[in-house]
């Protein structure tokens, strides 16, 4: 391995301050944030400009914003700072043999997954879990992440992905919205406005696929999280496709309502994904153990 030369490495301090900079867009904003002088910030923003023969950033007014080389070096050094954080995270916990840093995804992970983890910290209290919410793929290395729970196909590169469950979906609305449009049958929703997850721009297609319809329906509002979806449905705003497992208390309490009895297994399904170019560790194989036999449990407990 070659010598790191120093004289190469900026401070950690000044890259702290770029990164507050760069994200708060003036240095007075970055001064309060890190609890510092402004001339403090200003002064280290200076000495990384000298370090790097560069020009960071771009003096507006009062604002600043990053040149194209500041923005580049941004990008990389926030990846960096993430993976220093994370690797004093699991110094401070007692190294990675005990802990586990999951990606989760925003509902799942809050309504199927969070009440079930007291049974695994029950069974392994010896492990720290540490989470981080996560839609769609990424990079495991510059995240600093162990595994992921994946939503659509096994298709991950450099991954290796566990499957975990189908889900089914179904249309559904506000109680409110069904009255006031009258459906008899599946046509009659494309006359609708539908709500779509943005991460699925194809899932309405498939509904209407397996009634055998081919018509095309209306433009669709977009969300990247299901709870949005859901809140744009009890709003009045729409009809969408949703997971029916993960919307049961909109369900039973009458919030949501099906406009439509017809439900499809989703052409998306959930994965534990791991990347290929590491050892699966002793908590990685502990929560997979577990995580499949709660899959299990819950299977065996749906109704009919």
């Amino acid at each position: 391995m070659k010598l790191i030369q120093r004289r190469f490495l900026p401070s950690t301090a000044a890259l702290v301050t770029l990164d507050a900079v760069a994200r708060l867009g003036s240095f007075s904003a970055a001064a309060e944030e890190l609890n510092l002088t402004q001339g403090a910030v200003s002064r280290q923003i200076q000495t990384l400009e000298e370090q790097m023969k560069t020009t960071l950033f771009l003096r507006q007014g009062r604002g600043v914003t990053l040149t194209a080389e500041g923005n580049h070096f941004h990008q990389k050094t926030r990846d960096a700072l993430a993976l220093i954080q994370q690797a004093a995270l699991t110094a401070m916990t007692g190294g990675r043999n005990r802990s586990l840093d999951l990606a989760i995804l925003p509902t799942f992970g809050t309504r199927w997954l969070m009440p079930r983890i007291p049974r695994f910290v029950a069974r392994h209290p010896e492990i720290t879990l540490n989470f981080a919410t996560r839609i769609g793929q990424f990079d495991f290395d510059t995240q600093g992440l162990d595994a992921a729970i994946h939503i659509g196909k096994p298709n991950w590169p450099g991954a290796t992905a566990v499957f975990l469950m189908d889900e089914t979906v179904a249309p559904v609305c506000s109680p409110d919205f069904l009255k006031r449009h009258a459906i008899t049958g599946p046509e009659d929703l494309l006359s609708l406005p539908l709500i779509q997850m943005q991460s699925r721009p194809n899932a309405w297609d498939y509904w209407f696929e397996t009634h055998g319809i081919k018509a095309t329906p209306l433009p669709a509002m977009g969300f990247e999280q299901f709870m949005n979806v859901a809140q744009a449905c009890i709003a009045g705003l729409g009809i969408a496709l949703m997971p029916l497992f993960l919307i049961q208390p909109e369900l039973s309490s009458g919030q949501l309502v099906l406009a439509s009895e017809h439900r499809v297994k989703s052409q998306s399904q959930y994965y534990l994904v791991s990347p290929d170019n590491r050892p699966i560790s002793a908590p990685l194989a502990a929560f997979s153990q577990w995580l499949l036999e709660e899959v299990r449990l819950f299977h065996a407990q749906e109704l009919p």
